[in-house]
């Protein structure tokens, strides 16, 4: 079981960790909180001055504003995202590890489980090399034993079903050892 709350979370963040070092990250609402439009300006700023540059909220934002947040270290773009079509989120990953004085970016979801961990095993095929099945055990492994609508093989096999590695975001070995988990 993965802890709930990571010390170095963000205020208002749960399942809060790193995917790719020093690159993406991953997370969730604390108590998934269904109410919730977003991440709140003050959570942004946090963020913002955290040192992120971009942060995807997955499959959820009914009614966010989604922008610009300006601090006193940068800017944070705040976007959508859908687990089922992961090419933006797949392009900022991108960006950000070709350079290297970019922040990292952030991926969350209302609970920090299903969505975030979907995009987060697309990254670790696209980026890391990893097979499908191992990212998908790795996907498994980081929901805690949430249940998923129509049984979880089903969810993440339909996330895959839409995924394929872009041959145009591919990255170094060098890049590759400095980011991807052993």
């Amino acid at each position: 079981m993965l802890a709930r709350n990571a010390p170095d979370a963000p205020d208002g963040m749960t399942f809060f960790r790193p995917v790719l070092s020093g690159v993406l990250y991953r997370s969730g609402f604390s108590g998934g909180d269904e109410d919730r439009t977003g991440m709140s300006s003050a959570q942004r700023v946090s963020l913002c001055e955290s040192g992120f540059d971009t942060a995807f909220y997955a499959d959820f934002g009914k009614n966010t504003d989604f922008g610009r947040t300006s601090c006193g270290s940068g800017t944070l773009d705040y976007a959508a995202a859908r687990s089922s079509r992961p090419s933006a989120v797949m392009q900022a990953i991108h960006d950000t590890i070709k350079n290297p004085g970019k922040g990292p970016v952030l991926v969350h979801c209302m609970w920090g489980v299903h969505s975030s961990g979907a995009l987060s095993a697309m990254a670790l095929v696209q980026f890391c090399g990893w097979s499908e099945e191992r990212a998908k055990a790795y996907w498994d492994k980081g929901r805690n034993g949430a249940p998923c609508s129509n049984g979880c093989d089903a969810w993440i096999d339909a996330k895959f079903d839409k995924f394929k590695v872009d041959s145009s975001l591919s990255i170094t070995d060098a890049e590759r050892a400095a980011i991807c988990p052993k």
